[in-house]
């Protein structure tokens, strides 16, 4: 087995007045500022280490960079592009790599479809929601169906 991609770690050095300058692995030209930036055992100007989607600079936007088919990416665009997606455990919908999801325990959702699957009852932050027969339940529903079963919840 071979690895198809790489994580790889940004580190933002200041060069030392008195080192020999170092040549910029993007544009090959000697690195005289302040800051350089070292990735991928090579040296960067800051301007020079960028996505080669979206021209980000990468020492900006995080510690990490992706490399994958040639290409130096930021996590957004290699998600975009490589990442693996899933379906919403509500509506079966493809979720892209790149969306903001909500998870309980095994299960993936859409931000929209992080409900109650009964009532449709939106969650709020802090708000105590069930996760029962792989369908997630706000507590009244819960409740109910545990009424239903013929025991009730302890209440504390």
């Amino acid at each position: 087995l071979f690895l198809s991609y790489c994580i790889s770690g940004i580190q933002m050095l200041s060069v030392q007045p008195d080192t020999k300058p170092k040549g910029c692995a993007g544009c090959n030209r000697k690195i005289k500022d302040r800051y350089l930036l070292k990735a991928l055992d090579k040296y960067w100007h800051e301007d020079c280490l960028k996505c080669a989607c979206c021209d980000c600079r990468l020492g900006e936007v995080g510690s990490t960079l992706y490399t994958k088919a040639n290409l130096i990416l930021c996590r957004r665009d290699y998600l975009r592009l490589f990442g693996v997606t899933g379906n919403c455990a509500a509506c079966s919908k493809l979720i892209p790599a790149f969306e903001m999801v909500m998870r309980a325990k095994d299960n993936v959702y859409h931000l929209d479809c992080f409900a109650c699957q009964l009532c449709n009852q939106r969650f709020c932050v802090g708000d105590k929601f069930f996760l029962k027969n792989n369908m997630i339940l706000c507590q009244t529903d819960y409740e109910e169906g545990l009424m239903k079963e013929g025991y009730a919840p302890q209440v504390r």
